[in-house]
């Protein structure tokens, strides 16, 4: 799916572009830096076993006009249905958090873009706490605001992405030219609906800004840069309501259900 005229417009009002955008790389880290401090990461949805879809129309549905935010299915799905619109050239790419973990069985528990301008590009807004801009895809070092991550071949003709020191996904696999929905709407599947999956048990929410970003889990409230980690406990459901609408400036419905569910986990953890 492209995002039709009114649709890109809608998006980009939301992500604060005005304007021309070159289809160049100056345009992609624009509109990659945007999304990210635009849009929040969220996986409210496989907490709560509220629906969810794999497929960009929906995430438009949800993040534009519900005023929600997404997971890398949906974060990536929508980004990557809005640069084919614009006339970037795109290809979703199935892969992997955790790999050397979880092992092949969880390929598709990630979605992924590959970007193809001078080279290709990786374009990457569905890891909560990762990436900030694209990078080229190749073996190498990447800092960016202070953070240092790193792309190494992997097996198999993998790459593996290296999250930074702080990052809750540690590494994330994926193959220049592997692209596999079926795969991507299994993994969507079990990552909604299974107990061991980690988002249907632990509360996650992440959000950029500038120098880094704020993350959310369960009742704890973290603020991250390359300098140093903050946090503060959420108490209760109304401070969770006001965090989520002033940190996240997310439009959940019943915050109190979400607080019920992460009270109880503080009960069995206790």
């Amino acid at each position: 799916m492209t995002l039709n005229e009114t649709q890109l417009a809608a998006y980009l009002a939301k992500i604060g572009i005005e304007g021309e955008v070159s289809l160049d790389l100056h345009g992609l880290a624009r509109l990659h830096r945007a999304h990210l401090l635009g849009i929040t990461w969220e996986a409210i949805d496989a907490f709560m076993d509220w629906p969810s879809s794999v497929a960009p129309s929906a995430a438009f549905a949800k993040i534009i006009e519900q005023g929600r935010g997404g997971w890398c299915y949906e974060m990536n799905g929508l980004f990557g249905a809005a640069l084919s619109a614009l006339g970037f050239r795109v290809t979703r790419l199935c892969g992997c958090v955790d790999r050397p973990v979880l092992g092949d069985a969880a390929i598709g528990n990630h979605l992924t873009l590959r970007v193809d301008l001078d080279r290709p590009y990786l374009a990457e807004v569905g890891v909560a706490d990762a990436l900030f801009e694209p990078v080229p895809i190749g073996v190498g070092p990447i800092r960016q605001r202070g953070f240092d991550f790193s792309i190494k071949a992997a097996d198999d003709g993998w790459l593996r992405l290296h999250n930074h020191a702080h990052g809750t996904a540690r590494t994330v696999d994926f193959k220049p030219d592997h692209s596999d929905e079926a795969a991507l709407s299994a993994m969507q599947a079990w990552l909604m609906r299974e107990p061991a999956s980690p988002f249907t048990n632990a509360l996650a929410v992440y959000r950029h800004t500038v120098d880094g970003y704020v993350a959310l889990q369960n009742d704890r409230l973290r603020r991250v840069t390359a300098l140093g980690v903050q946090q503060e406990n959420i108490d209760g459901a109304d401070h969770l309501a006001q965090v989520l609408e002033d940190v996240f400036s997310l439009s959940v419905p019943h915050p109190e259900r979400i607080w019920e569910k992460v009270a109880a986990i503080r009960l069995v953890t206790a």
